[in-house]
């Protein structure tokens, strides 16, 4: 019965949905300091969740399985990716081979869902979301891959554990020239991944209200943006791991790598509310002839040794 512990408690649903809605607080929190406001109390993100809960769910007339799983399968998407994150962290020797392969699909779970549930909704404003989505996800997803396997390619291995005991025994993969370039990439990536300015181009509330969530209200709403505060926090941990040594509980190492999260965290945030949004052609052209680009050398480099 361990792995359903370990599934739903901790380092699982649990933690993850707990320490999420704490990211999205500080996230909410700094943007408000940014622009000049108080902002949220630290609760507010559980206050909202219980809220939408108690909030009646209204499923459009047509809308069936289609529209109801994709948040629930979201969410599980999302816990799946966390769990192997931290099972790495924790117990590097005890992860399977191919364990990035299966966290880089469930990464791609969450957007899929978006527009599968937008989809099926039915309603005009969602299905330009779902348009939007579904281009954004063929542009950044590609870059993202590529970036990913510039770590593989030096350590010559497919398990979470073996990169992270690599860094520790040897040097981050960041501290090399095509380190740096995936590692800028995949932040490039993970805005999109996000949805995050300059990418939020899918939901874009001034002009679709909420792209493919639009007809989302109740505990499915609440699911789905439950998933996108916990992605906020499995997913910056993910680049964490991949690139800057992830956290070693090891005494003053367990507060750099917490550091090393946060440091991420404020850049992301930061971005988000210092650049406007632009265009779904501006980000497809930005993606294919700026950023995959860039992915490749990060590999060509990688494969070479530097």
């Amino acid at each position: 019965m361990k792995w359903l512990f370990d599934f739903v408690v901790f380092p699982g649903f649990v933690f993850t949905a707990v320490i999420g809605c704490i990211v999205k607080w500080f996230d909410r929190k700094l943007t408000a300091r940014i622009q000049w406001r108080v902002g949220p109390p630290f609760l507010q993100q559980f206050y909202d969740f219980i809220k939408l809960t108690a909030k009646e769910t209204i499923i459009p007339k047509g809308a069936g399985a289609t529209f109801v799983l994709p948040p629930i399968i979201s969410v599980i998407a999302v816990t799946i990716v966390s769990t192997l994150i931290w099972k790495a962290i924790l117990n590097p020797e005890q992860t399977f081979v191919g364990d990035l392969i299966v966290v880089i699909y469930f990464l791609m779970v969450p957007n899929i869902c978006a527009i599968i549930g937008g989809a099926a909704s039915r309603n005009p404003l969602a299905s330009l979301g779902v348009s939007r989505e579904l281009k954004l996800l063929l542009a950044d997803e590609l870059p993202f891959i590529l970036a990913a396997f510039v770590p593989v390619i030096k350590a010559h291995t497919i398990r979470l554990g073996d990169l992270l005991q690599w860094q520790w025994n040897n040097e981050l993969f960041i501290a090399s020239a095509s380190g740096i370039i995936a590692f800028l990439v995949i932040l490039a990536c993970m805005q999109a991944k996000l949805a995050y300015q300059p990418f939020d181009i899918p939901e874009a509330e001034t002009e679709i209200i909420a792209g493919p969530y639009t007809e989302y209200s109740g505990v499915l709403l609440g699911l789905f943006l439950l998933s996108r505060w916990m992605l906020l926090f499995a997913l910056p941990m993910f680049v964490v791991v991949m690139f800057l040594g992830g956290i070693k509980f090891s005494g003053w190492h367990t507060l750099w790598g917490i550091l090393k999260y946060v440091g991420l965290l404020i850049l992301i945030i930061v971005v988000k509310n210092t650049n406007p949004r632009i265009r779904i052609d501006q980000a497809l052209k930005f993606f294919w002839w700026g950023v995959t680009p860039l992915a490749i050398l990060a590999v060509v480099l990688a494969l070479f040794g530097l």
